[in-house]
Formats: structure tokens, sequence, C-alpha cells
């Protein structure tokens, strides 16, 4: 039997094994409702917050897929920890919020989470290797898309510092 030439391999073992981009992936019942397809992630980190955004890029089109941004005001943010994403920070403030934002399109807010975590694995500061996953269920009230649904990821990368 002849061997594959090593492009082919490539092409085979991708179109098999799907493409997975660098660092994490998304899934959940939202899915359900847009493509959970990402091209790359970016990870954003300051004294205020942490902030994963997941892009896929489409033709002349780049859409935020999702963006979480978790405030950390009261936070134990250090590998190892489980970070509650439900609830607010303080009166009037949920510690998570969630956007959809597709190329050309406006930001699509989703309703606060009803229940939800983050696992911190390794690092957490800005310029610090830094990975972990989380989950969450959407409130059935409120937002613009996503209620009663469910999201779940990883992430994987070196958060850029965010100061201000």
């Amino acid at each position: 039997m002849r061997a594959m030439p090593k492009a082919a391999c490539a092409f085979f073992a991708l179109s098999v094994l799907g493409c997975r981009p660098q660092g994490g992936v998304l899934s959940g019942s939202v899915g359900e409702l847009f493509s959970l397809q990402v091209s790359r992630i970016e990870l954003s980190r300051n004294e205020e917050a942490f902030q994963v955004t997941y892009l896929f890029n489409r033709a002349a089109e780049l859409d935020v897929v999702v963006r979480i941004t978790v405030a950390l005001k009261g936070v134990d943010f250090s590998p190892g920890k489980r970070i509650s994403l439900d609830g607010e920070y303080e009166p009037g403030h949920a510690r998570t919020t969630v956007v959809r934002v597709p190329g050309g399109e406006p930001a699509r807010r989703f309703p606060p989470v009803k229940k939800g975590d983050l696992n911190l694995g390794s690092g957490g500061g800005a310029d610090e290797p830094t990975d972990g996953d989380f989950s969450m269920v959407f409130d059935s009230t409120g937002g613009d898309i996503g209620q009663g649904r469910t999201l779940v990821g990883s992430f994987a990368g070196t958060p850029v510092d965010a100061g201000f």
C-alpha cells in the first residue's frame, strides 16, 4: 500500500476530526440558535474584570460569537478556584455579562446567568498563560437572545492587560 502524502493526511485528519481553534471550544443549547464555530479566542484582564472573547472569521465579517465578562470584585481569581458566575457583585450589577455581536449587526445581550461557574486551571493574570472552563444556564427572562439556554466552554491563552 502506498503512503499518503503529508498534505493529504493533514487534510483528511482535519476533515474527519474537525478543525478546532487554538485555545478552546464552545457548546451548549445556544448552538441551536446560532453557530458556535470559533476561529480564535482572545483573553483580557484588568483589576476589575476577566474577559473571554470567542471570534469567528466569516468572509469579510468578524463575528463575536460570544464575549463573556466576569466582574472580579470580591473574587479570589487564582488557579484551582471555582468562581460563581451568577448573581451580582453589588446591587444592580451582574457578576457576569454575555453578549453576541455578529459582524455588521448590533450587539445582542444574553439574560442574566441563572446558575454557572468558571474553573480557573492556571494563570489568571495579564500576560500570564491562563486556561480554564465554564458552564452556565441563562435566566428564562431578559436579554435579547438565549433565554433558558446553556453555554459551556473552555479557554486557553495569555490575557492581554486591559488596564485603563
